[in-house]
C-alpha cells in the first residue's frame, strides 16, 4: 500500500501518524509515514526517520543525521477537559472550540453540566471527576483544567489527572488554596514531582477578570505549556515565532 493510500485511510479514522518528507540531500522529496499505534511504516525515506516520530507533537522540520524532513501531524484534534460546569467552563469551552480542539465537560451534578449552560462542549459527562476520567483517558494529547472550587471534585480530579500523561493539568483557586489542595493531595499518596505537574492559580498573568478572559489567559497557558514555550511577550522573546517541531 503506498503512502497516498494510507493517507486516505487516515482522514476516515482517529489513527495518529507522521508523514516525514524529506526536503535536502540525496533523498530529497522522498515520504515516509508512521502509524504510531501499529509502529508501521509506509514510504521510501530513510527508515532512521521513524524513531522521530513519537516526540513529535506538531507540523516543522526536523533534522536527523544532517539532513532536513517536514514532519506533519495527523490524528485527533487536542482534547480540553473542563472539571465543574461553571461559567468559565463555558467559556473555555467556547475558545477551545474555536482553535478546533474537542471540548469535555464533567459534573457530577446534573443540573448544572447541561446544554443550556455548556452549550460549547462537545460531550457533557454525569459522573464524579474520577469516574469520568478514567472513562475519558486523557492522553498527551490533552489539557485537564478543574474549576469546580470544591474539594469533593477537585481533589479526585486532579488526583487522577497527574497519574495521566495529559500534557496540561491546572486548577483556579489562590495561592492559599493551591496549598491546601497540596497537603491534602500528598497526604492521599500523591509524589512531589506528581504535584509539580499542576498549573495553579491557572492561567498567564493577563489581568484576567470575566469568565470569557479567564478563559484567554488558561488557555493561552496550555498553548505554551503544549509548544514548550514560556508565554512571554514575543516582542521580548528570544527565538522563533512560530514553533517547530516536535
Amino acid at each position: 500500500m503506498t503512502v497516498g493510500d494510507r493517507l486516505l485511510e487516515l482522514a476516515r479514522s482517529d489513527e495518529r501518524a507522521v508523514l516525514f518528507t524529506v526536503l535536502d540531500g540525496p533523498d530529497a522529496g522522498a515520504h515516509m509515514l508512521v502509524l504510531l499505534e501499529r509502529g508501521e511504516t509506509v514510504g521510501d525515506a530513510p527508515a532512521a526517520l521513524a524513531e522521530l516520530a513519537p516526540e513529535i507533537a506538531r507540523n516543522g522540520i526536523v533534522e536527523h543525521a544532517g539532513a532536513k524532513a517536514f514532519a506533519e501531524v495527523y490524528g485527533p484534534p487536542p482534547r480540553l477537559v473542563v472539571v465543574g460546569a461553571v461559567d468559565t467552563a463555558e467559556a473555555l469551552c467556547a475558545a477551545a472550540r474555536l482553535l478546533g480542539w474537542r471540548t469535555i465537560c464533567v459534573d457530577a451534578r446534573a443540573v448544572f453540566a447541561t446544554p443550556e449552560r455548556i452549550p460549547s462542549a462537545d460531550e457533557l459527562v454525569v459522573a464524579w471527576p474520577d469516574e469520568a476520567l478514567a472513562r475519558v483517558a486523557p492522553d498527551g494529547n490533552t489539557a485537564v483544567v478543574v474549576l469546580a472550587h470544591d474539594d469533593k471534585f477537585d481533589l479526585p480530579a486532579l488526583r487522577v489527572a497527574l497519574r495521566t500523561d495529559a500534557f496540561y493539568v491546572a486548577a483556579i483557586g489562590s495561592r492559599r488554596t493551591q496549598a491546601r489542595r497540596r497537603e491534602r493531595l500528598l497526604e492521599e499518596g500523591l509524589t512531589e514531582s506528581e504535584l509539580e505537574r499542576v498549573y495553579g492559580p491557572a492561567g498567564l498573568d493577563v489581568g484576567a477578570d470575566s469568565p470569557a478572559e479567564t478563559a484567554v489567559s488558561i488557555l493561552a497557558e496550555a498553548l505554551a505549556v503544549r509548544a514548550g514555550r514560556n508565554g512571554t511577550p514575543l516582542q521580548t522573546a528570544a527565538g522563533r515565532i512560530h514553533v517547530e517541531a516536535p
